[in-house]
């Protein structure tokens, strides 16, 4: 129940007494306390990860703080968008890989369909440079590694619930590293990835179809972005810039 407690100001205003008046009690400030929980001041979370033991230990991790609460918890990138829907957090927890929809289609879409621009922290073990420049680039406003300790987690939920950015030393390092170098075109990236697949420039000209000359300047112009002397070299280049992904070729 919430009470109204009047007290006698250094001004020489009257206390409230048992059987006063309206009129002998004009106090000049009202001191309210509420046993109701002040939810409004609270940072509101929702975690979106396939792994239950991470979302588990997110929940521990910022529910243990006064000034956070965990309002649902998404096991799938559908999930994530839909429960975001639902609840519109303060900010977003999302893991970068996961079934249904990936953490990046996931910030594409709700950063493209909302006036309100969602706050969302990406929180994954794969951290390319690759990974990290388009995590960004599509919106998400911090990048953290699932090996980060729990304070700077707890930070960097703050910092992005009220309208900053957060991002590890680590994590800035490659990323001012990746934004010094060329990035591939579009075109550039498919012949990479027929390259890792060991096709022939003919073979790769007839996938893409485009001359067998296109597909030596892409080439050519492949290696000297990557910096590489030759195609197994730029593949191992790609895959550990995250250019590419080995398993799924």
């Amino acid at each position: 129940m919430t009470s109204i407690a009047v007290e006698k100001c250094q001004s020489g205003q009257v206390k409230a007494r048992p059987g006063s008046t309206e009129a002998e009690t004009q106090p000049a400030a009202f001191t309210i306390s509420s046993s109701f929980p002040e939810r409004a001041n609270k940072i509101s979370v929702l975690i979106a990860d396939d792994h239950p033991v991470v979302r588990q230990g997110l929940a521990a991790i910022l529910s243990s703080e006064n000034d956070i609460e965990i309002v649902a918890e998404a096991t799938d990138g559908e999930e994530a968008c839909e429960l975001y829907d639902q609840h519109s957090p303060d900010v977003l927890m999302l893991d970068l890989r996961m079934p249904k929809k990936d953490g990046l289609q996931v910030v594409t879409e709700l950063m493209s369909r909302r006036v309100s621009k969602p706050r969302i922290v990406v929180m994954t073990s794969f951290d390319s440079e690759q990974n990290i420049r388009q995590t960004l680039s599509a919106g998400a406003k911090a990048f953290l590694l699932k090996r980060s300790d729990p304070q700077q987690i707890r930070e960097a939920v703050r910092r992005v619930a009220q309208g900053g950015t957060f991002l590890p030393p680590e994590i800035g390092l490659k990323l001012a590293e990746s934004m010094s170098r060329s990035e591939l075109s579009k075109r550039e990236t498919q012949v990479l990835h027929y390259l890792a697949l060991g096709r022939s420039n003919k073979e790769i000209g007839r996938a893409l179809y485009i001359s067998e000359g296109t597909v030596k300047h892409h080439v050519k112009s492949i290696l000297s972005k990557l910096d590489a002397m030759g195609r197994g070299e730029a593949i191992a280049i790609a895959a550990r810039r995250g250019l590419i992904h080995l398993e799924s070729v």
